[in-house]
């Protein structure tokens, strides 16, 4: 059986969703894959795994954690700078590991990944999850407003206006905030 998912946002895509593996607590850097809700590293890419539907086709094991890893930095660069040219290349690197194989079945044309090295499959995968969320609507790829929240999600909302992880936790605290702060200058 899997622990339970200690994370605040869940449910992202899965490029996102890696990056929300590290996330913070009253005010304490937490990371999925470092021991957060006292989870060995392997544990909690066990919790990642299972959280984001990758647990039947990849192992939690070593060798898939570091290549996760690596993904991991690759997008979080890759966001945090789209014209580091470094930050593309980290991101190519994962997308080597992997490709795409069109096949025709019984309900018509398909396509599956397939990786020379399992180990690389959800590392490749949440690598080229990033792409598709580039290729459809790059602008509503958001981190959270709030200046204390690391986490990033993809805004689904009708008019692409959402600001926070979580209007429940985020969004609630800086509506609190603006109001304390209205309610003292009177």
């Amino acid at each position: 059986m899997t622990a339970v998912d200690p994370r605040p946002l869940t449910g992202e895509p899965i490029a996102l969703d890696l990056l929300n593996t590290r996330w913070v607590a009253d005010g304490e850097r937490l990371d999925l894959f470092a021991g957060a809700a006292g989870l060995t590293r392997v544990q909690g890419l066990a919790v990642w795994l299972e959280s984001t539907g990758l647990a039947g086709r990849f192992r939690a094991d070593a060798a898939t954690l570091v290549h996760l890893l690596t993904a991991r930095e690759a997008l979080s660069r890759a966001l945090a700078d789209p014209a580091d040219e470094s930050a593309r290349t980290l991101v190519d690197a994962v997308l080597e590991h992997g490709r795409i194989r069109a096949t025709l079945t019984a309900e018509g044309p398909d396509e599956r990944a397939e990786f020379a090295d399992p180990a690389w499959g959800p590392a490749w995968t949440a690598a080229r999850d990033y792409l598709d969320l580039l290729g459809s609507a790059p602008e509503r790829i958001r981190t959270c407003a709030s200046e204390t929240c690391v986490l990033r999600f993809f805004d689904v909302s009708r008019n692409g206006t959402r600001r926070w992880c979580s209007m429940a936790a985020c969004g609630n605290r800086a509506k609190a905030s603006r109001h304390y702060a209205r309610t003292r200058e009177r």
